[in-house]
Parts: structure tokens; sequence; C-alpha cells
């Protein structure tokens, strides 16, 4: 196979690749029936079927006597606070919903993509698409049937200390206020052996809540129990998530974090002990859970065949003396994935942040270049235009490494030739070609590295910029002009995506020539490729390499001038 074939198979094989990774879709079964179950004959059917004596004889020892009072009825109650609004349940104790205020699920003042306006157009469909909700982030996603999260379980006990559990409070609804102080919610359930008091301590300038647990014993022998604290989650599986962040459980164990994908999850698995918290994780959100002993503390997870993902934190060993009565302590967040917060809680829950997700080690190169447009931000009001003013100051640094690339690039030009007629002399010696060659470079005083050394330096940078841009909650919702409303959503009229390939395309024709001139015709496929490739990126991402191509552009201009 010559060289130009292996090239085309080499470049054939990285668009596939990146059509799907960034394309396609994963498949997801349909739910329902199997085929074979739907062709079953009725007679099959009711031979299946029990009849009615059994299912009596069965359902009969199941049978219990609800009870009417008042106080066995589960109930809500509301609790709202400047940062968020959630509601809690008698039944476990537990939380039912909590919405954050200043979060949206959808950006309201986004213009609709252009794809759906095209099928319509194309069908003859003219319906309106449907509107955006303002409806506010929600945290918690259960079903009817599901036990609600932070339910507190002791599975060792005699007593049936179940997740469903009804527990007693006084409270009908907490404001927490800033200009007030801390505020509490009471629950508690007496079981046969124990009591269970749950106190949850809430806090009105941030996102974090205290869960204090007094166990009492109340028989007349020690009591050993082992609490778990427990994080249920829907995962609908027709929902689409974020291909590029994690959806799922997020551990932080032995000081590095683990994280699980909900549609990787089947059998149980556990992580710890030295679990410092663990939760279920979003891109930009998060709910945890945190230990007071990390070093007697393990999660445990799994997914059901309901779609039903549980997150358990195992605690240590209670021993409980007759009569007397025991502690636990948990702290909790939920709320954004905003670093600068998460850093204030000092329990690394910045480390739950997807910064160094593309290439490990560049986090801290990440966190830099988003304090730094933050600051910005703070003078120009816009994200976007923040972005912009970095990317001017990124190429300003490497502007003389720039100028000595597109010099030697350009002096290698130049020499093309004299290198061609020394191939074609030295044809059948490779090592006196080479011998040559350099020779030749070091007369004319060229480096050949030289025009690669400067861009292989801003990889990094260009890498951990990837990751600010990807991840950086900052940019969720926040507009740059016009269409673009959601910098870290992709261009609805890929009006950037596409001006950003034609600039790379005029920068590639710019570029000089330092080899096989069937391998520069090539490369102007290149600017192809990234197109299609940049079309569903964060508009905030492709603004950066929008600009920088604009630069680089104007740069090359200024050298060719300056040495013709």
């Amino acid at each position: 196979m010559d060289k130009r074939t292996l090239l085309a198979v080499v470049l054939s094989l990285a668009v596939l690749f990146a059509y799907q990774i960034f394309f396609a879709k994963p498949y997801i079964p349909p739910v329902g029936v199997p085929a074979e179950e739907q062709t079953q004959t009725t007679e099959q059917i009711a031979a299946k079927q029990p009849d009615a004596s059994a299912v009596a004889a069965v359902a009969k020892p199941a049978e219990r006597k609800i009870s009417v009072k008042r106080e066995d009825l589960p109930r809500d109650i509301r609790v709202e606070t400047d940062n968020y609004i959630a509601v809690f349940s008698t039944r476990g104790a537990a939380l039912k919903s909590f919405q954050l205020k200043n979060y949206q699920e959808e950006c309201t003042k986004c213009v609709q993509d252009i794809w759906p306006k095209i099928k319509n157009f194309a069908t003859g469909n003219r319906k309106p698409l449907p509107e955006r909700s303002d409806a506010l982030i929600e945290l918690v996603e259960v079903q009817n049937d599901m036990p609600y999260p932070l339910a507190l379980t002791f599975p060792e006990s005699m007593d049936d200390i179940s997740a469903d559990s009804v527990y007693e409070s006084k409270a009908v609804r907490l404001a927490v206020t800033r200009n007030k102080d801390a505020q509490q919610l009471v629950f508690s359930r007496t079981f046969d052996q124990i009591s269970v008091e749950k106190i949850y301590t809430f806090n009105p300038d941030n996102y974090s809540i205290t869960l204090d647990v007094k166990i009492s014993n109340l028989t007349n022998e020690p009591l050993t129990q082992t609490p778990y604290l427990n994080w249920y989650e829907y995962v609908d599986p027709t929902k689409t998530v974020d291909q590029y962040s994690n959806f799922g459980p997020v551990v932080y164990v032995s000081n590095a974090i683990k994280r699980k994908k909900a549609e990787d999850l089947s059998a149980e698995s556990t992580l710890g002990p030295d679990v410092s918290w663990g939760g279920f994780e979003r891109k930009y959100f998060m709910a945890v859970m945190i230990p007071q002993d990390p070093s007697l503390t393990s999660v445990n997870m799994s997914r059901d065949g309901a779609n039903m993902v549980s997150i358990n934190l195992k605690g240590a060993k209670n021993i409980i003396p007759a009569q007397q009565s025991g502690s636990l302590q948990y702290n909790l967040f939920i709320g954004p994935k905003d670093y600068v917060l998460l850093k204030k809680e000092g329990l690394s829950l910045e480390e739950a942040i997807e910064f160094d997700s593309f290439i490990p080690g560049l986090k801290w190169l990440s966190i830099g270049l988003l304090m730094f447009i933050k600051f910005l931000h703070q003078y120009v009001g816009n994200y976007g235009v923040a972005i912009i003013l970095l990317t001017i100051l990124i190429k300003a640094v490497f502007w003389p490494l720039g100028n000595i690339s597109y010099r030697s690039m350009k002096e290698m030009q130049k020499l093309q030739p004299k290198i061609t007629a020394l191939r074609e002399k030295h044809k059948n010696d490779q090592s006196k070609l080479g011998q040559e060659t350099m020779a030749l470079y070091k007369s004319h005083k060229v480096n050949p590295f030289s025009g690669c050394l400067p861009i292989l330096i801003q990889i990094p940078v260009f890498i951990g910029l990837y990751n600010t841009l990807l991840y950086a909650i900052e940019l969720r919702h926040s507009p740059l002009f016009w269409w673009i409303q959601d910098l870290s959503a992709k261009d609805p009229y890929y009006i950037t995506p596409i001006i950003m390939g034609a600039t790379q395309f005029i920068q590639q024709k710019m570029t000089p020539t330092t080899g096989d001139p069937n391998m520069a015709k090539i490369m102007l496929i290149m600017p192809v490729v990234f197109t299609f490739i940049f079309l569903n990126f964060p508009a905030g991402l492709v603004l950066y390499w929008l600009v920088n191509n604009i630069l680089s552009i104007g740069q090359q201009v200024y050298i060719n001038k300056k040495i013709n």
C-alpha cells in the first residue's frame, strides 16, 4: 500500500471515529414486551395464570390493615431559602423535591435549533415548535413508587425500619432567609426497639445542609445498628444525557474521584472504606452525602430493573447501650458545581468538576483559566466577550513563538527545491541524504523543529481551555449576543462553526508547504473535518477557536509582508 492510500485510509477512519464520538446517538432498546411474549397464544397465557383460590391464598397473608390515623399518612413540608426550594416528606423523613432558584432547566431566551424548523418546512408541518419551559432545575428524580433520597435505613436491625417508614414532624413550612439564623426541621419515629430522630439544619447562605441523627435504645440490652444513608435516583432510559460528562454516581474515596455512568451500573458495586463523600452527579449539578467518619464509611451502588439507581452510604457499626442513645452526623451538599462555592466547603468537593476528564494532569491550568475568565467578566459583564479577550491575551503571549514558527516554515519553503534535489541525488543512500539535509539547514541557519515546537507548546493551553469552557457552570445559559444566548450549548444556526471552518481553510492555504505538495492538498480536508466536529461543540469553545484562527491569519499576513 503506497503512502497516499495509507493516508486516505487513516483520514477516513479519523472521520468515522469523530462521527461516532460526537454525532452517533447510543442505541436505546425499546421498552415493551419481547416479541416472543407477544406471540403467545391465549391458551398459553391462560395456562400461566394461577387460579383464583391460589391468588387468594397468596394474597391473604400479605394483607395489612391500613390505619386511617392522620399521623400515619405521609405529608409534605416545604423549606425555602434564597438558593433553593426543598420539599421533604414524612415518608422516610426524606427529600421529595429540590429545586434551585437561580438555575432553569432550559434556556428560555435561546432560539430554537434550525433542524426542527427545516424538518417542519420539508414535511409541510405548520404546527409551532414547543416553547421552552422556565421550570427550575430539579435535583430529585423519583417515581411515585420509589423511596425518597436521604432515607435512613438499618438493614441489620430487628425493627422494620424501611425507607418508607412514616415519621412525625410538627413543622408545616420553613422560610430560611439571610437575615435569620439557621433553622431546623425535626422528624421522629418510635419503633419497637429504638426511636429515631432526624434533624435537618439549613444554612441560609449556601447549599449545605447538616443532618443529625439520634438513635435511642428502648431495650434493656445493647443494640448494634449499622446505618445506611441512601440516595435514590430514577434514570429515564429515553432521556438524552450529555455525552461529554458523567450522569450517575460519584464518590471521593481514598483522596481520588471515582465515577460511574448510570447506564453502566448493573450488579451492586462497593467502594471504600475511606469514603469522604458520595452521591449522584450531572454535568453542572450534584447531590452528595458527607459522613462524619470517612475512614469507617463505604458506598454501595446499584441499579435495578426499574431504572432506579441506589447509592448507599454505609457507616460503621454503632453499639448503643441499654436505655441510652447514640448519634450520627452527616453533611449534605445539593447544588451547582461552582468551583469557588465548592472550594469554600473544604471537603475536596471541587474535584467533582470534570476539568481533567480529557487529559489528566491539566486541571490546574483549567482552573487558572476559569479564574481569569471570571476576573475579566467582572469588568466586561459578558462571558463571551471575556473569552474573546482571553483568546487575544493568549495569542499575545505566544506571538513571539508564532513568529518563529512562521519564519521557520517560510525559510523551509525556500529550501524545498534544494531538498528535492538532494533527495533525487541520494535516493539510494538515506544516511547520506540525512547528513546533506542537516548540513543544508545549518548553512542557512534553519531549525526544522522550530516550526513545530511553538505549536506543541500551545496544545496544553488549548486542552486546558477546552475543559474550562466545556464544564464551567458560569457559561451555562450565559449569552454572547443575538442568536447565541447559551455559550455552553451549540450554535443553533451553526453560523460560528461554519465561519470557523472557513477561517481555518484560509489559514491552511496561507501556511507555507514544507513537504510533499500532495500532502498539503490532503491537509486542506482537515478544515472540513473540524467544521463537522465543531458543529455540536459548545458555542464558547467554537468562539475561542474562531477568534484564534482570525488572529493567526493576521499574524501570517504580517510575517509574510515582513519577510517579502
